[in-house]
């Protein structure tokens, strides 16, 4: 899936990878992204572009948090305030047509 010229899984499953490999950074098409802890939630976290790519907080009271407890790996991109895709164990899920133009 492409939006702006930006393959939205290439880019959400690269983050993905270097967040939980413990990478310091991402590298998209030649440019250096770093990869913050964000303070309030201690969660690792990167934004590319007008994206963002945030791991789950596994302390959170959802399905998701519970499914993160127990070892599975989840990341979550969104695109300013909305989720538009999932990383799940390495595998991409466009969330539905909430993607800005």
């Amino acid at each position: 899936m492409s939006e702006k010229g930006i393959d939205l899984e290439r880019v959400a499953k690269e983050a993905f990878k270097q967040i939980f490999a413990g990478a310091k950074s991402v590298e998209i098409d030649g440019k250096t992204y770093p990869i913050e802890i964000l303070k309030s939630s201690r969660l690792k976290s990167v934004t590319i572009g007008e994206y963002q790519v945030i791991e789950q907080n596994p302390k959170k009271e959802s399905q998701w948090a519970q499914k993160a407890s127990e070892g599975h790996k989840i990341a979550w991109m969104f695109q300013g305030r909305k989720y538009i895709a999932r990383v799940m164990d390495g595998e991409f899920m466009l969330l539905g047509k909430k993607i800005v133009t």
